[in-house]
């Protein structure tokens, strides 16, 4: 899995490209969790490159939602693929989640 971050002044935008496994998943909690550490506390996660998610992901993703919200932050999805936007749903965090169809605007909404 690649993971790219980009700062911005109120927000840091993650977007990891690739399997989000259980092989992966603890990468992208720590580029989270360093996220965190530096007081960033509203992180946009860009999942339009995502080829596959598993439970591993999605654990990472409600941990790191928990966190934030108990900084006041949140963790906003931008940019579902198909395949991420029906793990969402057959989990159930569709509506857990501030899903947003583009960066910009999850970027905003934070």
């Amino acid at each position: 899995m690649d993971l790219l971050i980009k700062e911005y002044k109120r927000v840091a935008a993650v977007q990891p490209k690739g399997r989000l496994d259980s092989n992966t998943a603890p990468e992208l909690e720590a580029a989270l969790t360093k996220l965190q550490i530096d007081g960033r506390t509203h992180i946009v996660l860009d999942l339009s490159e995502i080829e596959f998610l598993s439970s591993a992901g999605l654990r990472v993703m409600v941990s790191t939602m928990k966190n934030l919200r108990k900084t006041g932050g949140e963790l906003a999805v931008a940019s579902p693929n198909s395949r991420a936007r029906e793990v969402l749903r057959l989990a159930g965090l569709d509506s857990v989640f501030s899903v947003y169809e583009t960066r910009e605007a999850a970027i905003a909404s934070v």
